[in-house]
């Protein structure tokens, strides 16, 4: 078989034309799929943080104090994220190489291993310090299928898109994180509720890993459906495909690497605090009762998947950057206001804080599907867009829940916790500063 051939960054055969000849049905089915995909990839992601956050302490680490144990917990959480950069690489170069759709569904069917693995798994008491061993194993598998199922998921969903929509339905791969932790935790708010405290730390929370290979199949039905990216198969067609994609965009764009990276840092670490260390937060800090803290992080969810969708639709009016920079500055100003509201344990304050907070996270979350796949060519988006998005995971999200408790341990006050979040803020606010506009309304319908 003649060799892919290979043409300077910048050449005409990198650039492929946005007019992909996908029919209004077919972008709906691949939007739908996207969406159905990545929540029960993230289903998966979650309920092992909700669990690491409520019972991992006393499974796995119960040589250790309760604080020990949940800090423990909180560390293997970030294994996961460690791994997010191996799987980047890996499904990104193969993803270049064979396919986005090829790619999603290998991502889906080790997803669903290691999680089915998790609840099967026996606890320290069983067999020692084999069990948080195959733990961390686990999980850094969930990590490299995480590293490459977002990239193809946005990608399948942008190269189908119309150029002037690509926000719009760039938003439902986005849309996959909100509705998997609420799915995760209206999981767990059931199983809690119809076992005993006894059941729920025996064998209850196994139920929500075990069940989730039914979803892996449905999952799997779905995707095997779905045509493979239009804009992949005319690389394919043309012979244009990189032969080391992540060599050529390490090469050919190392700035957008970089700042697409930073961009995400505040992101993923703030939104790791929302959904993993506010619920151990709440119970254990705070004293609030379990199901009202997964109620209120449910309710902080839907407003997430909201601004999410909100923000994507308003980038295609007024430009990524644009919109980033509101939820950036929101995420910059809101974390003292934040934990002030929360911290008074009312209700109705408790959920006006993670409302605020979780708009931010939305729309600093919205439009990123369709700003990364702007900024890296065809031939090596899979790669450019799935590295900069598991090394931004990396440095914000990986080890934040672990970095919350051990700052509210430390300094005994949640302040200490709000000024990691500012910290954090600023550097992805610098970042998308520096990040050059990708959506051009009046450019050639191009997707370069």
């Amino acid at each position: 078989m003649t060799p892919d051939r290979t043409s300077p960054t910048g050449a005409a055969g990198t650039t492929v034309a946005d007019t992909t000849g996908s029919t209004p049905s077919q972008v709906r089915r691949v939007a739908a799929t996207s969406a159905i995909g990545t929540t029960i990839e993230w289903y998966d992601f979650f309920i092992y943080a909700t669990a690491a956050a409520l019972v991992f302490n006393s499974q796995f680490f119960s040589t250790l104090s309760p604080a020990s144990g949940t800090l423990a917990a909180f560390a293997t959480l970030g294994v996961g994220l460690v791994a997010r950069p191996l799987g980047g690489i890996v499904w990104g170069h193969f993803g270049d190489r064979i396919g986005r759709k090829k790619m999603l569904v290998a991502s889906l069917l080790l997803m669903g291993f290691a999680t089915v693995g998790v609840g099967l798994l026996p606890t320290y008491d069983q067999i020692g310090f084999a069990a948080p061993l195959l733990l961390v194993v686990l999980r850094m598998l969930q990590g490299l299928s995480a590293g490459g199922e977002w990239g193809g998921a946005a990608l399948m969903s942008v190269e189908h898109a119309p150029p002037g929509r690509r926000g719009r339905y760039g938003s439902f791969p986005q849309i996959g994180v909100p509705a998997g932790l609420i799915l995760a935790q209206l999981v767990f708010l059931v199983v809690s509720n119809l076992t005993t405290p006894e059941q729920f730390a025996a064998w209850g929370w196994r139920i929500p890993f075990l069940g989730s290979i039914l979803l892996v199949v449905v999952g799997l039905v779905i995707r095997l459906k779905v045509e493979e990216s239009p804009v992949f198969a005319q690389l394919r067609a043309a012979r244009t495909r990189s032969r080391a994609p992540i060599v050529e965009v390490f090469r050919s764009r190392p700035r957008e690497l970089v700042l697409a990276s930073l961009s995400f840092v505040a992101n993923n670490a703030i939104g790791y605090v929302f959904l993993a260390y506010l619920l151990s937060y709440g119970t254990q800090v705070l004293g609030v009762d379990r199901n009202t803290m997964i109620l209120v992080v449910i309710i902080g969810s839907v407003s997430w998947l909201v601004s999410i969708v909100a923000g994507a639709i308003w980038s295609d009016h007024i430009g990524r950057k644009k919109v980033y920079l509101v939820g950036s500055v929101m995420l910059v100003l809101w974390p003292l206001p934040f934990f002030a509201l929360l911290d008074t344990t009312a209700l109705g304050l408790m959920v006006v804080s993670v409302v605020v907070l979780t708009a931010g996270l939305g729309l600093s979350y919205g439009p990123q599907s369709a700003l990364f796949a702007e900024m890296f060519e065809a031939r090596y988006r899979y790669s450019g867009a799935s590295f900069s998005y598991a090394v931004g995971a990396v440095l914000g999200g990986g080890f934040a829940p672990l970095i919350a408790a051990s700052l509210q341990q430390a300094f005994g006050t949640s302040a200490a916790v709000a000024v990691y979040m500012i910290a954090v803020a600023l550097v992805s606010l610098a970042a998308i500063v520096l990040i050059r506009e990708t959506h051009h309304p009046d450019a050639p319908a191009r997707l370069s």
